[in-house]
């Protein structure tokens, strides 16, 4: 065996790539066993996590069922309620808009009719005092004149000689006279 010849390390060759070979289909088997039990370990929990989920899922489901034409139904009335609340917004505000023009209106008629009569008013007593003062005024005036005349009467008719003695008569009383 001291010579190698060329079949021999071609049979060596063969034979190691046959054991390697063998050596690898052995861990592919051993994987393929370990890959087996973990699809059956999988799926065993997957069906019991799909035995739990699934009446939650059919409930879930069930429940979307029965609350879908509610939720409809509500979403409708919303809609109509929003209408009805913007419609009689629309007519509050118009009816507002009308109360404040109405009295608008009225406080300027007001306004007008309260200057008006306090125009009057000061028209009447303008009126009032001159109709008042000036007999009042002519009254005085007859008064203090019957005064005056009745005071020199009652004092002596002056005569001639009254204008030298003026300065030692008493002042008359005759201020008070408004003629």
């Amino acid at each position: 065996m001291s010579k190698l010849d060329n079949q021999t390390i071609q049979l060596a060759l063969f034979a190691l790539v046959a054991l390697a070979m063998l050596a690898q289909a052995i861990v592919m088997f051993a994987a393929f066993l370990v890959v087996r039990k973990a699809a059956r370990t999988a799926d065993e929990k997957f069906e019991a996590f799909q035995s739990s989920v699934t009446p939650l899922i059919n409930n879930t489901r069930a429940l979307v069922t029965r609350l879908t034409p509610k939720i409809e139904q509500t979403a409708d009335d919303l809609a109509a309620l929003t209408h009805s609340l913007r419609v009689q917004t629309a007519d509050v505000q118009f009816a507002a808009n009308d109360f404040i023009t109405r009295a608008r209106v009225q406080a300027t008629r007001l306004d007008a009719m309260l200057s008006h009569v306090l125009d009057t008013l000061d028209r009447t007593g303008h009126f009032m005092s001159d109709v008042v003062n000036k007999p009042m005024r002519q009254f005085s005036a007859i008064l203090a004149s019957v005064k005056a005349v009745v005071e020199s009467l009652r004092n002596g008719a002056p005569g001639p000689d009254s204008h030298s003695n003026s300065r030692s008569n008493p002042p008359s009383r005759d201020h008070d006279m408004f003629v």
